[in-house]
């Protein structure tokens, strides 16, 4: 069976020392260890993007713990298959008093109705429930089944984090791989561990055949990579010139209300595996920075493109990006409010801590009313009641 196993199965970990990432969890200080070394098990939901080793997880704490694993998917299990292994469970622990892990990936596609039925087998101790989910557990959990778990958030794997899965890939294919190749593969990646290694295994099979036909040698090569993805990875490397000139760009034009440019820079960040979480950070700064007082509804809408990156993620999540890159490019634009407070800040910087007027000095003491905090306050007051040193100063 081991021919027909994918490589990222075959590599999966089997311990916490093997988990590359997720140091909050399973770190040496991490949770999850503890967790085991206390030998108490609570029910849990893992809460990450694609790849990020909620299954792994899940396996690893069953292995570590003794307890039989049982995993599903909520787009193929019915509630009949949730009670078939509720009642073997049940079985397992009254003859031989072996915990039952039941493991459902893709929680949030479970109803209310179907995660409803877990309640009483996890309030009892006949399972412990886990579930895995890429959305955001508030909302696609139910309430009731939330209380009764722990939920542990998963961080998408890094560059350095995916490098190392990438050599541990190509040690056991015995293959070498270019370090374009690699730029490549972690361009296409976007985080995901299980698309990385499912990438590197196809570009490994495909070029079986070329590798015996000429003398190159076992190495993986760019033109693989884009074969095995099946798309041509523009040059973008997170960490060089050309992610730094394309975020660029894309603000200018969206600041120049060119909609056209801003849209085309955007399929550009999108098509070469842009984090959608970046490019949002960056419209939001752009909706105060730019925008400001002249449309302020326009932080709204890039704040809701955020939280809607946040939950959707690719590749639906690219719609919600143009929808806020049309509105921000065309809406007016105002630095007033920016260039106001940076004035503020310029003074702040120059002058120090400048002693508050007295007269709107906080006066909670009879003490510090008789020494005049406070008196003559007049909360319409027209005077200007900044500080001394700057006293009449307009920023705005």
């Amino acid at each position: 069976m081991a021919e027909y196993r994918p490589l990222a199965d075959i590599l999966r970990p089997r311990t916490f020392d093997d988990v590359i990432g997720q140091g909050h969890l399973v770190g040496k200080t991490g949770i999850l260890r503890k967790l085991v070394s206390s030998g108490f098990l609570p029910s849990i939901v893992f809460w990450g993007p694609p790849g990020s080793g909620k299954t792994t997880l899940a396996e690893l704490l069953a292995r570590q713990t003794n307890a039989h694993f049982e995993s599903k998917s909520a787009v193929t299990t019915t509630l009949s298959d949730v009670r078939a292994v509720v009642a073997d469970a049940r079985k397992r622990l009254d003859t031989g008093g072996q915990r039952t892990i039941l493991f459902i990936d893709e929680i949030h596609r479970f109803t209310k109705a179907q995660q409803d039925a877990f309640l009483p087998h996890v309030e009892h101790g006949t399972i412990i429930f886990m579930g895995a989910t890429t959305e955001n557990p508030s909302f696609e959990v139910i309430a009731p089944l939330l209380s009764r778990c722990r939920v542990f958030v998963l961080k998408r794997l890094e560059d350095a984090e995916l490098n190392g899965i990438i050599s541990r890939g190509v040690a056991y294919l015995k293959r070498n791989i270019d370090d374009d190749a690699r730029k490549t593969l972690l361009a296409f990646a976007n985080g995901d561990a299980r698309s990385l290694l499912t990438v590197l295994e196809i570009a490994d099979r495909l070029t079986r055949a070329r590798d015996k036909r000429t003398s190159r040698g076992r190495v993986i090569r760019l033109s693989d990579i884009e074969e095995a993805a099946q798309t041509k990875m523009l040059q973008y490397d997170r960490a060089a010139e050309e992610h730094y000139n394309t975020i660029s760009a894309f603000i200018k034009s969206m600041r120049a209300s060119d909609v056209d440019a801003a849209l085309y820079y955007l399929a550009r960040m999108v098509a070469a595996g842009e984090d959608p979480l970046f490019i949002a950070r960056r419209m939001v700064v752009f909706a105060s920075e730019d925008i400001g007082m002249a449309q302020p509804t326009a932080l709204v809408v890039a704040n809701a493109v955020f939280d809607a990156c946040n939950k959707i993620g690719y590749p639906e999540c690219q719609e919600n990006l143009a929808h806020g890159v049309v509105y921000l490019a065309l809406a007016k634009k105002d630095r007033h409010a920016y260039d106001a407070y940076f004035r503020a800040l310029d003074d702040v910087n120059r002058f120090g801590n400048l002693p508050i007027p007295l007269v709107i000095r906080n006066t909670p003491t009879k003490l510090m009313k008789d020494l005049g905090y406070g008196k003559g306050y007049d909360r319409y007051t027209k005077a200007s009641l900044l500080p001394d040193a700057v006293k009449g100063k307009k920023y705005y």
